[in-house]
């Protein structure tokens, strides 16, 4: 389900403590994790430090990371050995593929955004309402755009893992059906940084954490409704047009066309819609962010 992979309640209490050791900037040189992440670097040269910071902090929450990954195994495992007798292989694109090998990558391009949406949600929240981390950040040298993409290329990151973890496993049980699925990893990439990006844009919208109800409300028909299970075709036409229009069903579309090494031109339109919406999302976070935290 969605929100299933990620840290527990407990995790995102342990930012307290962390959100009181933010006051001050670590002046030790950046970890080999904040300068093989590019994105942390466009923000400015104090980006780096904030996703050194979220590494410092899951130094000791590594269980909440490493719980993440068994979410995939669980899905796999009982769609594979539950599922997949009964329905019989599905055809894409004329091509009659086991229901394992369907379903597979959508559950990959779901797990992206749920690695994404969990830390750029509701840890971004913690931090800019209750822990007051980032007031804090702004006392050091780090702006505004430092502490956008810095934490957005830790959401990143932590999406990036959750889908290598994915795809590991999708070849260990020998759900992979083209060489070109390799591809999947850098399309799972792409999900993660487009969620991250639209996740942390709304977040500064919200004002309690009763408004993270109406968050979940959309996130479920996403990944019940985007493809993810059964091929669009099985709704009527309106329906259709519509789930062609959801976020996730982009993702699901560009995994699915790797894993199974089928290719088109109209892919290039399902990437633009994703990035564009990583360019919406920094630039509203951005802005929102600077309004909310500069005097």
């Amino acid at each position: 389900m969605p929100w299933a992979a990620g840290p527990s309640p407990a995790g995102w209490w342990s930012e307290v403590g962390a959100g009181a050791a933010s006051t001050t900037v670590d002046r030790r040189p950046p970890g080999v994790v904040p300068r093989i992440t590019p994105l942390a670097l466009l923000g400015g040269r104090h980006a780096s430090r904030v996703l050194e910071r979220n590494v410092l902090v899951y130094r000791r929450q590594w269980i909440f990371i490493v719980s993440g990954f068994f979410e995939p195994l669980f899905y796999l495992l009982s769609i594979g050995i539950g599922l997949s007798p009964l329905v019989g292989p599905i055809s894409v694109d004329g091509t009659l593929v086991p229901y394992t090998a369907f379903v597979a990558p959508g559950l990959l391009a779901s797990s992206a955004m749920n690695g994404a949406m969990l830390d750029s949600t509701f840890l971004v929240f913690f931090k800019l309402k209750i822990a007051k981390t980032y007031d804090a950040m702004l006392s050091t040298p780090l702006g505004v755009n430092d502490v956008a993409l810095g934490e957005l290329s830790w959401c990143v990151l932590r999406g990036t893992l959750y889908s290598a973890a994915f795809l590991a496993i999708m070849a260990m049980l020998g759900y992979i059906v083209s060489p070109w699925a390799i591809l999947c990893w850098p399309a799972a990439v792409l999900i993660s940084l487009a969620f991250a990006a639209a996740g942390m844009a709304g977040t500064t919208y919200m004002r309690t954490w009763q408004d993270f109800d109406m968050v979940s409300l959309a996130f479920i028909p996403l990944f019940l409704f985007s493809a993810t299970f059964y091929p669009i075709t099985v709704y009527p036409g309106w329906l259709q047009a519509v789930v062609r229009c959801t976020p996730l069903y982009q993702g699901v579309v560009l995994v699915r066309a790797a894993d199974l090494g089928i290719w088109s031109w109209t892919l290039l339109g399902h990437m633009a819609y994703l990035a564009a919406m990583v360019v919406v999302g920094v630039l509203v976070t951005r802005r929102r962010l600077g309004q909310l935290l500069l005097p």
